[in-house]
């Protein structure tokens, strides 16, 4: 006598609960957006935790490693590693802080400006295509409704609170 296996059957959508759930499309809904971005990231040989610290030191008012650490949320063994992936990159350079040893200055090399550039670019689209479901107006209240959810839950996205070291 044989049997025949069947591979386990997956229904087309999520359960009606789930759906239901603001909570649970937020979640998958950015686990889908994290896996897009790794993957277009991926694509240009960088990470988005690169562009993040490429982007606050452009802003130009953190610059030790410790700051953009603190600045970005990111343990600072974490960080070094980072730094470390974009130094030898060349698209920054570190240097130890004249007025205190123990500090590393971290600066963006020109070649870490071009790459920004790109990163920007690569962000924008892939955000463009995230987003396509919506127009422009609903993308604007969209992203207001979440800066407002970011604020109350999220520190580092706080408008106004940022101190600078």
């Amino acid at each position: 006598m044989t049997t025949t296996q069947t591979a386990p059957r997956f229904t087309e959508r999520f359960p009606a609960e789930l759906v239901s759930s603001t909570l649970f499309l937020i979640k998958r809904l950015g686990m889908s957006a994290k896996e897009q971005s790794l993957a277009a990231f991926d694509d240009a040989g960088l990470h988005p935790y690169h562009h993040a610290i490429l982007a606050v030191l452009d802003e130009g008012s953190r610059e030790t490693q410790g700051a953009i650490a603190d600045s970005l949320g990111y343990d600072k063994g974490q960080l070094v590693g980072l730094l470390d992936e974009l130094e030898e990159a060349g698209l920054v350079s570190r240097q130890r802080d004249q007025a205190d040893r123990r500090r590393q200055i971290v600066q963006m090399t020109p070649a870490g400006r071009k790459a920004l550039d790109k990163l920007r670019r690569l962000s924008a689209r892939v955000e463009d295509e995230f987003l396509a479901a919506l127009n422009e107006q609903e993308r604007e209240r969209f992203h207001a409704l979440l800066l407002k959810l970011a604020e109350q839950h999220l520190p580092h996205c706080r408008l106004g609170s940022r101190t600078t070291t």
